[in-house]
């Protein structure tokens, strides 16, 4: 039974700083790539990075890039999320998932294993 479990969210002033973690248990048949989705309240599941299974490639929505960076160690089969100058808007739950395809893809569905979800508040 395969288990994705998120950790590190929490209340953050604006311009601060947060990492998330996400631990993958379990077997997996395939080589698969990591992605991070958020959910603000009323919103949409969106994915916002991703990194791919022999880590050569990561992906960022537009609204993240430079602020948030996605590793990967591949030993422990953690993925984390650095966040920094965290903003208002970023305030989400943060949802981690193993993909069904060992490159980067940014939809939902092409995601095989999710986790609970981490909160993550940004205050102003």
């Amino acid at each position: 039974q395969v288990q994705v479990v998120e950790s590190g969210g929490g209340l953050v002033q604006a311009g601060g700083s947060l990492r998330l973690s996400c631990a993958v248990s379990g077997r997996i048949d395939w080589p698969y790539s990591m992605g991070w989705f958020r959910q603000a309240p009323g919103k949409e599941r969106k994915f916002i990075a991703g990194i791919s299974w022999n880590e050569t490639t990561t992906k960022y929505v537009e609204s993240v890039k430079g602020r948030f960076t996605i590793s990967k160690d591949g030993a422990r089969n953690t993925v984390r999320l650095q966040m920094n100058s965290l903003m208002p808007e970023d305030t989400a739950v943060y949802f981690c998932a193993v993909g069904a395809f060992s490159d980067v893809h940014q939809l939902s569905y092409e995601y095989a294993y999710w986790g609970q979800g981490t909160q993550v508040t940004v205050s102003s």
